[in-house]
This record gives structure tokens, sequence and C-alpha cells, in this order.
């Protein structure tokens, strides 16, 4: 093929650009509008992305997490390797479901479908869809919180590459064989079914592209647009000074596991910067945990952890705009994680609980990075909660899952965020009218805590509080983190506060429960509550313009008795003692 990268004008090359990004935008919104769960069609847990003939992504969709589209080029690459080994290639009208954990996939309820594009015979790209389905006949009810899962297979259902339309007509054994071991039946595939519309609503739009501008014209304003990425990447890489910035974290794992290799669990990051490349060796992170699922697939969630971290920091979108979300995004970044580690586990080790772990390994990611460009990160973050609600009712089985949001640390010149989703994700939060109109279930409680921020500069967010109550017989099982490692405060600002989870029965009486809790049955009247961690605090408290700690009381999120002895602002009738305040600053 002719190299045509300098061939191409540069508006021509951002048109293309455009019209692949707008690809991406409506397959993510017609896959929210054709779902049938609350998963993917309220919480945005769903990915969308374009790719070349070589795996290369092209763009992605921006209405998702890109938790999910971020991954696809590794699924992909998984495909061709599991295909080769069993001598299959892609056909016009195939349409393939993949999930493996150890080839590309984040985990196993994370299923990927991949729609070959085929011009004039010739194979030029794959439009593909990724999103969580709710069950996947593992050996409880909904695909999160199997935190007791031995290995893969005991986390439900592993499809290899496996072809579900096979040159346009569907193989129907492996529906039945999908029908006969999930257990919201028509939910889930009511779901796969609507991400294969949307592959194919988005390979339809692609040849359109194609036809239009030509196939060699967005070949070349592929490589344009991949270099350009690139570049700007490299760039802001280069204003970083030379050297290793290093930190720690730790997780929870299992803290009521008498076995000590499962908890008190630690990531290490080396992040090297030369000139306008990054390393970010992992070596030094604990060891796997063999029989439990929060080891992190180094392809869809370690990578991820990294890119999506370095890109967030160093890319502010209020500064730079769009940048076209591709390949070039990767090529300046390397990373090393010994195999045998949480961040690179061998097969079969379990990995459905990734989520939270990958989260914090983030969040350490940032935190290296702080010492760098310490006015381009927050404090340390709170962690998500993930909640698998689930029962029978006439028979079938209902599944819901619940994304309980976190929140961030406090930024230079700005509070942290409240009651969101944090780094690597974004997901939303499910509205509680969506919750009670489809299953039975009850939100009885859902604020903020008070008394909760951080103190700082720059306050710390703080995560919510939520109570579900069961209104039938029914169960749960969670997935969360951060009940004994609290968000770190930077610079001078103080941690956050760790999350609880506690569960009452219907006699009334209170249990602290871990934050891993595998499936627990219960009973019409009792009730799960969350208390969301809360983020660290940016900077010195004392240093917080007193009228906003005025507020802060005003507000709930700081009590009076901390006005005073954290930030040093004496609170009076609902009034600033400004001549006590000015003393006891002074005097700090």
């Amino acid at each position: 093929m002719v190299d045509t990268k300098t061939t191409i004008d540069p508006i021509t090359a951002q048109v293309v650009g455009g019209a692949l990004k707008n690809i991406a935008i409506e397959m993510g919104h017609k896959l929210a509008r054709m779902s049938y769960s609350s998963i993917i069609r309220e919480s945005n847990d769903f990915g969308c992305a374009l790719l070349d003939e070589n795996g290369q992504q092209l763009c992605e969709s921006v209405n998702s997490t890109p938790l999910q589209s971020g991954p696809i080029p590794g699924y992909l690459h998984g495909i061709k390797e599991i295909m080769a080994e069993r001598g299959y290639d892609f056909k016009p009208g195939d349409a393939i479901l993949h999930n493996s954990a150890f080839y590309g996939a984040t985990h196993q309820p994370d299923c990927g479908f991949f729609v070959p594009v085929y011009y004039k015979g010739e194979l030029i790209g794959f439009s593909c869809s990724t999103a969580h389905q709710l069950d996947l006949g593992a050996l409880s009810p909904g695909s999160i919180g199997i935190i007791d899962a031995v290995d893969c297979f005991a986390e439900g259902m592993q499809f290899k590459a496996i072809k579900v339309y096979e040159e346009g007509k569907k193989v129907d054994m492996v529906w039945r064989l999908i029908r006969d071991n999930v257990r919201a039946t028509d939910m889930v595939v009511g779901d796969m079914e609507a991400q294969i519309a949307t592959c194919r609503i988005g390979a339809e739009r692609y040849l359109e592209i194609v036809e239009k501008f030509g196939l060699e014209t967005v070949r070349a304003a592929r490589d344009y647009l991949m270099d350009y990425s690139e570049r700007i990447l490299r760039n802001e890489i280069s204003k970083i000074s030379n050297g290793t910035y290093h930190s720690v974290g730790y997780i929870d794992g299992y803290l009521d596991s008498p076995d000590p290799k499962r908890k008190d669990l630690k990531f290490v990051v080396n992040l090297t910067v030369k000139d306008d490349e990054m390393i970010v060796d992992l070596t030094g992170t604990s060891d796997q945990v063999d029989d439990r699922p929060i080891n992190m697939p180094l392809a869809g969630t370690t990578d991820m952890a990294v890119y999506l971290t370095i890109r967030t920091i160093l890319l502010d979108s209020k500064k730079f705009g769009y940048i076209p979300q591709n390949a070039g995004m990767i090529r300046p970044i390397k990373i090393i994680a010994p195999e045998g580690t949480l961040a690179n586990p061998v097969y079969p080790a379990p990995t459905i609980s990734r989520f939270c772990p990958g989260n914090a390994l983030a969040d350490t990611i940032m935190r290296a990075l702080g010492q760098a460009v310490p006015n381009q990160i927050c404090a340390g973050i709170g962690n998500l909660y993930m909640v698998a609600y689930s029962g029978m009712i006439d028979k079938k089985y209902w599944v819901y899952m619940d994304i309980m949001a976190g929140s961030s640390g406090g930024r230079y010149g700005k509070d942290g965020m409240d009651a969101i989703d944090v780094l690597y994700a974004n997901t939303r939060n499910n509205p509680i009218e969506d919750i009670e109109s489809h299953h039975p279930l009850s939100v009885t409680r859902y604020e903020f805590p008070d008394n909760a921020a951080a103190a700082g500069k720059y306050r710390g967010g703080v995560g919510p509080i939520r109570d579900i109550e069961f209104t039938d017989e029914g169960g749960f099982s969670v997935e969360g983190e951060g009940q004994k490692y609290a968000p770190w405060g930077f610079d001078g600002g103080k941690d956050g506060t760790p999350s609880q989870l506690i569960f009452t029965d219907q006699e009334g009486r209170g249990t602290s429960l871990p934050s891993k809790v595998p499936y627990k049955k219960t009973h019409k009247g009792e009730t799960l509550r969350i208390v969301g961690p809360c983020g660290g605090g940016y900077g010195d408290p004392y240093e917080r313009d007193p009228k906003k700690v005025l507020t802060d009381v005003q507000d709930g999120y700081v009590s009076l008795a901390r006005a005073k002895s954290e930030y040093g602002v004496v609170i009076m009738d609902n009034e600033i003692n400004w001549e006590a305040t000015k003393n006891l600053r002074i005097a700090h």
C-alpha cells in the first residue's frame, strides 16, 4: 500500500475523524436505547468502538465508560489469537462473542461482540461493543459480588471467540446454550442482541464513510490522527522532569479472612519519565490471590488503569478539548507488571472483582504522578461499591446491579466532587425511580453524611449513604473497598474517611459487614446500608478561605468544632469571628 500519511491535509483528516467519532457516539446511544438492563440503559456500563483491520482503535464512544471502550483492541487481539489456534477465520456476516479475561477481556461479565467489516471483499475493520451482562450462570446470582470464586470457572460462562452468527446465519445452538445457563434469560439475551445490532449499525456507518471519502483517504486520516494523538501526549510527557516517581497504595482485600495472603494487599508504582516516554513499573505489587477474584487482568484492567489515569491527568479536556481516542495514545507508555501478581495474574486465577483494585491502582498511579504535576491531580479518591441484588418472582429470576457512587479528593483550585464515579470508569448512578419500578427494592435513605468532608485548602468530596430495603424475599452479594485504608490527603490536606457496610435484619439488629460479601439470602423488610468513603483533602486547611469554611458548616460538610480545630476558623451565631480566627491562625 502506498504511504498516504503526507498526502492528506489536516482539515480532511479531522473531518474524517469527526465522522468516525460520531459513529461511536451513535452506537452508544443506540445500545443504551435498545438494552433491557439498567446497568447498560441507565448506568452506561458499556463501550463501543471501531477498529481497523489490524485491531488499532479508530474511535470510541465518549458517552460510555472508557473502562469498557478502551480494552476493545485487547479483546480483538485475544480473539485473533484463539481463532488462529483453532484454525478459524473471519467471514462477512459473522458476529463473535468474547469474554475471556486471559485473552484481552476486562473480566468475564464484560461480554464483547465483534462484527468484521468488509469493503469490496477486503476486511477493513471491526465494529465492536462491550457491556456488562448481569448474569452468566456463576455460583450465585448476578455477575458481580461472586467474591468467593476459586478460579475463572466459578465466575460464569466463558466465551472464547465464539461465533454467534456465522456468515449471516444465527448459530442457534450457542444461543440455546446461553439461555439454558443464565438466570435472567430474557434480559441477558436481549442485551446481547442489542450489542450485536449496535455493531451492525456501526459497520453500516463505517462503510458509508469509506464510500464517501474512499478507503485510502480513511486510512490516511487514521494514520494522521493516531500520530496527532501520540504527538500531543508525548509533548505533555516531555514537560515533566526526567526521573522516577514512586508511590505505594493498599487495599482491604478480604479483611475477614484468616489467610494473610488475602488481605492488606499492596500496589507499588515506579513511574519513570525519560524525555517524551513513560515507563510504569509495578514490580513489588502483591502476589495474585489464587483462590479469590480480586486479581486484575493485565490486558483490559491493569493497562487501562495506567493509560486512562495518565491520559486524564496530562490531557485535561478543559485545556485541550477533545483529543481523538485511538491507538496513538498508548504508544508513549510502557507497562512492566510481573506475572503472578495482582496486576498480571496467571490462568486460571479468578478476576471478576477486579474493578475496585483497578481503581485503587489508578489512584496509586495518580499519587506518583502528583509528585511531578501536583497541580493536575486530586487527592485520594473514595472507591466504589457494587451490589448484586437478586431474587425470584413467579419462578423467574430478577437481577439488579447497583453501582454505589464514590468521591474524589480535593483538587488544585477546586474542592473534591461528591457522589461520583471516579478515575478509570464513567458509570452513572441509577435513579431511585428506576430501581423501585423494576425490582422489589425500596430506597429508604439517600443522602450525604454530616461532618465527613476531609479538611484541606480544597476539601475532599464526600461519598453518599444509601439504604436499600427488600420488599420481598431476595439476596445480595457485594464487592467493594476502602474500609481500612482511607483516601490519602495531599500537600497538607487531611485523609478522607473509610467506607462502611451495615446489614439490618427483620428484628432491627445491625451488623457491620466487610467490603466483600458472598451471596447472602434476605427477607422482606431487611436493609443494606452503604456508607461511601470520602476523598482526601488538598492543601493546608489553614489556607482555606474562612467564608468557604462557613459555607461548609452551613451545608453540614464540617462541624463547628472541626472548623475551629482543623481550619482555624471560629464561627459563632452563624458568623465568622474574624478576630478570633486571625489570632488562631497566627498561632498555628
